[in-house]
């Protein structure tokens, strides 16, 4: 796959790539074949479809997360390997079956993020997050970590001097700065720990990010998928150090991730944008499942952890829209 991009790269190709968590069946198609196949994606000011789709009177939402004592176990199981020194962060997340009464293409075309993507009515993302962005061979990453109710008092205060939100941010920076190191001269931390702030359903959040750049050699045009291979999986969805850490994911979540968490983007004559795959709803049979997680510190308390994971089962649609008597969070406790 990556020897596909590479030669995309060299004959000058445009193309979007969406990269699963494990590589196990990446994509990689010619911008121009993308609707056709069915793929239809929004990043940033660039899209490849046209909205023709109408929201109901009134959006129903309702969530039903995993039982906490199932949290628990993989929470426990993360907890152990760090109290060991095998991880430094880790990333835990789990699948929540929701139901609703809007189709993936609605969700497409109404939420608002920066990086949007629908695959076969199979899955949509409406992410927040990006990865990679190359322009005029500077490389730059910009790793989210950190997420507070942007209505608690002193919300962006209390963020900023959270000791675990500090610590779990801390650690992606210096992972990020790391792999880029790996492709690129002269990378530095261009901002440190700036805040955005998203809405969801229930109020607004914010999340803090970091921007981190380096120069790429001068012909990293015909070596693209090789850089991307250096830089994956995305440290903010796995952790430190990325293989171990991978492999006590698998132990603790105990199911497929999918395309959750892998990335997606499109490269166009030298200019590449990318996004990781959060903010994600899969069809899965007959029901719809939004998975989602946080990062785990030893500093990490299991019940905020788990509240975190229920507060980013959201649709970036404004909340007028929403039936309030049918948006809830049904939690099962056993």
């Amino acid at each position: 796959m990556f020897k596909t991009m590479n030669y995309y790269g060299r004959q000058n190709i445009p193309f979007l790539f969406i990269l699963d968590f494990r590589l196990q069946e990446p994509i990689i198609i010619p911008l121009e074949a993308a609707a056709s196949a069915g793929i239809f994606f929004e990043i940033k000011d660039k899209s490849n479809f046209s909205p023709h789709t109408h929201l109901p009177h009134m959006i129903e939402f309702q969530k039903y997360p995993i039982p906490y004592t199932r949290y628990c176990k993989g929470f426990q199981i993360v907890q152990q390997h760090l109290k060991r020194g095998n991880s430094f962060l880790t990333n835990l997340t789990y699948p929540t079956r929701i139901e609703m009464n809007l189709s993936l293409r609605q969700i497409l075309e109404y939420s608002t993020a920066k990086f949007k993507l629908l695959y076969k009515d199979q899955f949509v993302s409406f992410s927040p997050e990006p990865f990679i962005k190359i322009q005029n061979g500077c490389i730059s990453s910009y790793p989210m970590k950190g997420t507070i109710d942007a209505q608690i008092p002193h919300a962006r205060a209390t963020l900023l001097a959270d000791t675990k939100e500090r610590a779990e941010h801390n650690t992606i920076v210096d992972l990020i700065r790391n792999d880029l190191s790996q492709v690129a001269t002269r990378v530095r931390v261009k901002r440190f720990r700036y805040l955005d702030e998203v809405q969801t359903l229930n109020g607004r959040l914010l999340q803090m990010s970091s921007e981190i750049e380096g120069q790429l050699p001068k012909n990293y045009q015909e070596n693209i998928g090789d850089i991307l291979a250096q830089l994956l999986p995305a440290g903010s969805i796995s952790g430190a150090p990325k293989q171990k850490t991978v492999e006590i994911i698998q132990a603790a979540e105990g199911y497929e991730r999918g395309y959750y968490t892998g990335i997606f983007g499109y490269y166009d004559n030298g200019y590449l944008e990318s996004g990781v795959l959060i903010r994600f709803i899969e069809r899965i049979g007959n029901d719809l499942y939004y998975k989602s997680g946080g990062g785990i510190t030893v500093f990490s308390k299991a019940e905020q952890e788990y509240q975190e994971l229920i507060s980013k089962v959201y649709v970036p649609i404004h909340r007028k829209h929403f039936n309030t008597e049918r948006t809830t969070a049904i939690a099962q406790l056993a």
